[in-house]
């Protein structure tokens, strides 16, 4: 959730400072904020993508054991 919120705040910054802020001295600031958000969005999505793909693993290394462990009992 947080990566995704954090992307949306990169999108909404990024048209902010397109659409809003003309060649200043401030836009250092905004690029480096949306560099941060965009960075620590992809990193939380991936994140979370990896913890699921790891989840779904270990869930189908189970139910292959106990599966074993039946067929083994019978």
């Amino acid at each position: 959730m947080i990566g995704f919120i954090s992307l949306i705040a990169f999108v909404f910054t990024l048209f902010y400072a397109f659409v809003e802020l003309k060649l200043s001295k401030y836009w250092y600031f905004w690029a480096g904020i949306a560099a941060f958000l965009l960075v620590a969005g992809v990193y939380f999505c991936m994140s979370a993508f990896v913890h699921k793909v790891k989840s779904d693993f270990n869930r189908r290394a189970k139910q292959r054991e106990q599966h074993r462990t039946f067929m083994a009992d019978n």
